[in-house]
């Protein structure tokens, strides 16, 4: 099997992901879950970022006298995203070397989910010769992509932790592997602790971003000039941000849980400046049994992040209500 996570330590687990080229051989074929429903935004949002000029993705009355009569999603927006799933498997990689093809089968409009499939054609040394199969929520295949990746040759570090709780991949009957992300309830020990990965480095634009979208309109947070008048090189990071990057940090590892349930004891520690780069681990301090939902367990689990200077910039207690294993989820029913 291969694993999400390595011993670093007595009850001390590092996450991980991807495959290094010696775990790859021609004829594999991996699912890549979860997939990732796109909205007209993401349509307008790249063809306008990109200077598109193509109205059929934005202009929607023009786009309804064509064949469509609906805006089209941009290409390259189906790329990304069929690409950018396949990095639990082939997030190793150190680049891609080219795109043999790139086919556009079937047209994807906003409201449509897509989903990834990898085949294996070919491994030589660092190099992976790879076709990935876009998919929609109809099980229409609406790209097929054929692309050489040059893979991190070293393997995962030592001591990975091959209990079966902690596979990165179940195997399919029909033999292909599908991507397999979080704990179950049964999975989670108490006094164990993980340390999440990857790390978050922090912008300004999306501090400033944040903030506003939040109707934060407080100038600390987005005004350059009083930043400059405090000696400040860019405005203060809203704190309900680091909250919420810090808590995305260990979804990896708690990718099974239906609600979040609160937090109590959420302290601030060293203050977060744009571009500090945050590491998060969490400990599981204690799981119980919920007595009004049978196919849910209850864990509390403790969580910390520190900067790139090791100060610790936060920590609270978090309650979560995760699915149990064998009891009715959705994870099966939806192809996960």
């Amino acid at each position: 099997m291969h694993t999400n996570f390595y011993i670093a330590g007595p009850h001390l687990y590092q996450e991980t992901f991807g495959l290094a080229p010696a775990h790859l051989q021609p004829g594999q074929r991996f699912v890549h879950r979860p997939g990732v429903t796109v909205s007209q935004q993401d349509n307008v949002d790249e063809a306008l970022d990109t200077v598109n000029s193509a109205m059929i993705h934005y202009d929607a009355r023009y786009a309804q006298q064509t064949t469509w009569k609906q805006p089209l999603m941009v290409s390259t927006v189906t790329l990304q995203r069929l690409i950018g799933m396949t990095a639990k498997t082939f997030g190793r990689r150190r680049r891609i070397v080219r795109f043999a093809s790139l086919a556009m089968k079937r047209p994807v409009f906003g409201g449509d989910t897509l989903y990834a499939e990898t085949e294996v054609l070919g491994v030589e040394g660092a190099m992976a010769s790879l076709r990935t199969t876009g998919l929609n929520q109809r099980d229409e295949v609406v790209a097929q992509i054929e692309w050489q990746a040059e893979l991190d040759a070293a393997l995962l570090p030592h001591n990975p932790a091959l209990e079966p709780r902690f596979a990165s991949h179940r195997q399919r009957e029909d033999g292909a592997w599908v991507e397999q992300v979080g704990l179950f309830f049964e999975d989670l020990r108490e006094g164990e602790t993980f340390i999440h990965w990857p790390r978050r480095s922090l912008t300004a634009h999306e501090a400033q971003r944040q903030a506003l979208r939040s109707l934060e309109i407080s100038p600390q947070f987005h005004d350059l000039e009083l930043a400059a008048s405090l000696s400040q090189p860019t405005p203060d990071v809203p704190q309900t941000w680091v909250l919420s990057a810090v808590t995305a940090l260990t979804t990896r590892t708690f990718g099974r849980v239906n609600a979040n349930l609160g937090w109590v004891d959420v302290e601030f520690g060293a203050e977060v400046r744009t571009g500090d780069t945050l590491e998060a681990r969490s400990t599981i301090r204690q799981t119980r049994s919920s007595a009004s939902r049978p196919n849910e367990g209850i864990a509390t689990v403790d969580t910390e992040a520190r900067n790139q200077r090791g100060e610790r910039v936060l920590s609270y207690t978090r309650t979560l209500l995760v699915y149990r294993r064998d009891a009715d989820n959705p994870y099966r029913a939806a192809g996960y």
